[in-house]
């Protein structure tokens, strides 16, 4: 019998993290982080990242594992996840994956193996010339699905999936050897009911020092390019911080962006059939699944 993993799904701003720290108490967890920015130590107001004293004692995987400076692949995180989660499940605890980056959870759960595919030099030159629009149309006639999924601002992404689609000359055909049971719960508010606590979320944020941390950042040598490429909250603050913007205008933009982005995960996760779709008050049907699940 394949070993069973709890996975939680759920746009930004939704409540996840405070379901799986509750969880992870009630039924002896402990928690694997699957967004692709937490992964990267210094990146902690911007992305939202769980404090010490929001955990209440329940440990945590997988966040500040990176250098910013440097790219994480979800190859790294499937290879540190899957040992992460075999570790738990050797002190006969329940992992529980818990983010909003799709792609990752993806690959995690169902064991993607992924084309590989050597960099060519020469097509990101030549597709680097290009602006982001022109990319991104390019990218959706190459692998809608793919589209759906990606930042269209995120260049070097984009860059990458044009990429893999023409070295193989058809979208990639990926194969999936799952290695977990896993039970999905997905978290979900009504639409102008999610937007009203992005807005609230992200003044919070601003509040907490947000701008203060990308400055840090700045000044321990992360380079403009590189705040751009890790997208939202970094590419506007970045925006900011070189006079592109006002403040006004990057917290506007950057509001909007998040709603965008918290579109795009919807898309993904709706494409699951196996996510339990629930509000963050039903919290009695939520026990009730995950009981039936460990038992």
């Amino acid at each position: 019998m394949k070993p069973r993993i709890l996975v939680i799904v759920c746009p930004t701003a939704t409540g996840k993290s405070d379901l799986a720290v509750r969880l992870a108490k009630k039924f002896k967890g402990e928690i694997i982080s699957a967004d692709s920015r937490q992964v990267y130590s210094g990146l902690d107001i911007g992305t939202g990242k769980i404090t010490k004293k929001e955990m209440k004692g329940v440990p945590h995987y997988l966040l500040d594992v990176a250098d910013p400076k440097k790219k994480f692949t979800v190859v790294q995180y499937v290879e540190l996840a899957q040992k992460t989660i075999q570790e738990i499940l050797d002190k006969k605890r329940l992992p529980i994956i818990v983010g909003g980056t799709g792609f990752y959870i993806q690959a995690l759960v169902d064991g993607i193996i992924l084309p590989e595919v050597p960099p060519d030099e020469k097509l990101r030159h030549r597709l680097g010339k290009k602006t982001a629009s022109q990319l991104y149309a390019m990218l959706k006639k190459l692998d809608p699905k793919r589209a759906k999924s990606i930042d269209p601002l995120n260049i070097r992404r984009i860059i990458r999936a044009i990429e893999i689609a023409l070295y193989l000359g058809k979208v990639p055909q990926i194969k999936k050897v799952s290695r977990y049971s896993p039970l999905f719960i997905g978290l979900n508010l009504p639409p102008e009911e999610l937007k009203k606590k992005i807005k609230i979320r992200l003044e919070k944020r601003i509040e907490a020092g947000m701008i203060k941390e990308a400055q840090k950042l700045r000044k321990a040598g992360l380079s403009w390019k590189r705040m751009n490429e890790l997208g939202l909250e970094y590419r506007y603050l970045a925006l900011y911080l070189t006079k592109a913007l006002t403040k006004e205008e990057m917290i506007e933009r950057l509001e909007r962006e998040i709603w965008q982005y918290v579109r795009r995960q919807l898309t993904w996760f709706k494409a699951d059939k196996r996510i339990a779709w629930h509000s963050p008050a039903d919290i009695k049907k939520i026990d009730e699944k995950v009981t039936k699940f460990v038992i």
